[in-house]
């Protein structure tokens, strides 16, 4: 019998580095994908702090009738003594800012604007999450059902993607909000208003995310673990929301992210045209279309609810941006 041949000097300087390292430091744990993820994320700056806008964005809309509450504030409240009578203009400098009101008042009314703000808050959040959760959930069903079947249904959910697609959305959802403004369904005002929105901006998106599942859903049922689940008897239904959409999540979350701050643009704009969010109710589009009327003399009442769209768009996309190379590092 040989000898076994021991390795020093040079030879052991030629063991890989990644031996080297991890040799008399106990046992090497592996990691989750979540903890890569993770790990990847923490790495993009401007990824963690578009996260941190987010969340405390999300604490802000949460917590602004709270808020309102224990402050004693309320965005529709009048102060004619902080308005000029002879140019409907806010006394003061940079439209009216004080202790009281940090970020000033409104022309004609004196509204206190940062009241407006955060109670605008609450409204743009709810309308762009409920339109993506309903573009998500129509989108990832009709996505995975083409991608997985194939054939005839993929032939016919692609035309029907192709024909939303087509649709002037903006012309779309200006005709149906204008013309279910006065009463539907059993609703009327807020409650009405929220819920046209949701349904326009969410229904006619659904076909951007059904053609990215479906894309994904026709490379994930060729591997082996879907011909294992089909190999022990299990149903289609099984497969498509056992086996696929578990492994879809990922870029369902990333074009989440991506979509929410599109939804909050789409919402300003409906109600920038008069068509979205009605007054007394604050809304940073409704809060840009009566400031129209006084950019040239009183900027201060643009530049507040243009910057805070211009902040939540950001920070979505920079945490869209970081979750997706840190879920996909290929995409880069």
């Amino acid at each position: 019998m040989t000898a076994p041949i021991e390795t020093t000097g040079a030879a052991a300087e030629t063991q890989p580095e990644a031996v080297l390292e991890g040799a008399g430091k106990g046992q090497i744990e592996g990691r989750s994908l979540g903890q890569i993820a993770w790990s990847r994320f923490k790495k993009d700056k401007a990824a963690v702090a578009g996260g941190v806008i987010v969340i405390l964005l999300i604490l802000l809309a949460v917590l602004s009738r709270p808020i309102q509450a224990l402050f004693g504030l309320d965005p529709n409240a009048f102060n004619q003594d902080l308005i000029t009578p002879d140019t409907s203009l806010p006394t003061g400098s940079w439209g009216g800012m004080s202790a009281d009101h940090p970020l000033g008042v409104d022309p004609k009314f004196g509204r206190d604007i940062a009241t407006r703000i955060l109670e605008g808050s609450w409204v743009s959040l709810v309308v762009a999450f409920g339109a993506t959760v309903l573009s998500n959930v129509i989108g990832a069903i009709m996505g995975v059902i083409a991608g997985y079947y194939g054939g005839r249904v993929d032939s016919i959910i692609s035309r029907l993607m192709d024909t939303f697609l087509a649709f002037p959305l903006l012309l779309f959802a200006i005709a149906i909000s204008a013309t279910l403004q006065g009463g539907a369904f059993g609703l009327n005002g807020l409650p009405l208003h929220l819920s046209v929105l949701i349904f326009v901006i969410g229904f006619f998106n659904w076909p951007y995310l059904g053609r990215i599942v479906r894309g994904q859903t026709l490379a994930l049922r060729e591997r082996e673990f879907v011909d294992a689940a089909r190999g022990m008897g299990a149903k289609a239904p099984y497969i498509l929301f056992r086996e696929l959409m578990p492994n879809l999540v990922g870029p369902i979350i990333v074009y989440s992210t991506l979509l929410i701050p599109t939804n909050i643009i789409f919402e300003a704009s409906l109600s920038f045209l008069g068509v979205g969010i009605q007054p007394p109710q604050a809304s940073w589009g409704g809060m840009l279309r009566e400031a129209v009327t006084y950019y040239q003399v009183d900027p201060q009442y643009m530049i507040v609810p243009g910057l805070a769209i211009f902040v939540t768009v950001l920070a979505f996309n920079l945490l869209g941006d970081g979750l997706r190379d840190a879920l996909d590092p290929r995409s880069r």
